[in-house]
């Protein structure tokens, strides 16, 4: 399908939000990637002359309405938002650094909050669509030992996912989850390990996985790029699982 949804994607410089925001290229949307660091982004867009970087911290004060400024300034409307960007710090509730603690509620559910509420006199305008990243570890059904402040903030964005879809139903806004389960994002390194202890990660996952493996970025933002679109019209307050079927085993 071809289309030329203006799209707002936090997290764009690596992984799914990466894959995400070249899929809606490839497809003909226009892209606002968001993140902190102006080299990924770069990359991210390379190539495609459809994809806009701002480099914004989005725990920062008025992020929300500098992103969606710069979203209306550079395509004159926002159809889709997609709230991926997010911190994970692997520890035992022992050792717990209160700041880690901070950080990851601040990115992970206050941003996407004060975000969404900027975005949403232009997507009452569009009828647009709420696309929030969460996480099949959080899903309720899986305990997240060494990560579970991490899984509290995925589980909380699949809460404001259902209650946003039901308050936000009469301004003709969607609001969907995706819930990816373990993807090869790099996202182990960045978060502390070394190559080698993030690889031994992934092989151990493989084997739990049903599929016989982990997935990738490419696959989690191809049913991102579905969910928004407008024949999805009537899927709406779901929280959708891609994960191998390792949640279900």
């Amino acid at each position: 399908m071809t289309t030329s949804q203006a799209v707002i994607i936090t997290g764009g410089g690596s992984g799914i939000g990466r894959a995400a925001a070249r899929t809606f290229a490839d497809r003909g949307a226009r892209v606002l990637v968001v993140g902190r660091s102006p080299e990924p982004l770069a990359e991210t867009a390379t190539g495609y002359p459809n994809i806009t970087t701002l480099v914004a911290d989005i725990t920062g004060p008025d992020a929300g309405k500098i992103v969606v400024d710069r979203a209306l300034l550079e395509f004159g409307a926002v159809d889709v938002l997609i709230n991926n960007a997010a911190v994970g710090v692997f520890g035992a509730l022992s050792d717990l650094d209160p700041e880690a603690v901070r950080v990851q509620f601040e990115t992970n559910v206050l941003a996407p909050v004060l975000l969404t509420q900027c975005a949403l006199t232009a997507l009452t305008e569009s009828g647009g669509t709420i696309v929030n990243v969460g996480s099949a570890m959080a899903l309720g059904l899986r305990a997240a030992p060494q990560n579970a402040v991490y899984a509290a903030t995925k589980a909380a964005l699949d809460s404001l996912t259902r209650s946003w879809a039901v308050e936000l139903a009469s301004r003709a806004i969607r609001v969907v989850g995706i819930a990816p389960g373990v993807v090869n994002t790099g996202v182990g390194v960045r978060a502390g390990m070394s190559a080698a202890e993030y690889e031994g990660f992934l092989q151990h996952i493989a084997v739990r996985v049903p599929v016989g493996r982990v997935g990738r970025p490419e696959e989690v933002a191809d049913w991102i790029h579905r969910l928004a679109q407008p024949d999805a019209a009537y899927l709406n307050g779901t929280v959708l699982t891609v994960d191998g079927a390792l949640s279900v085993t």
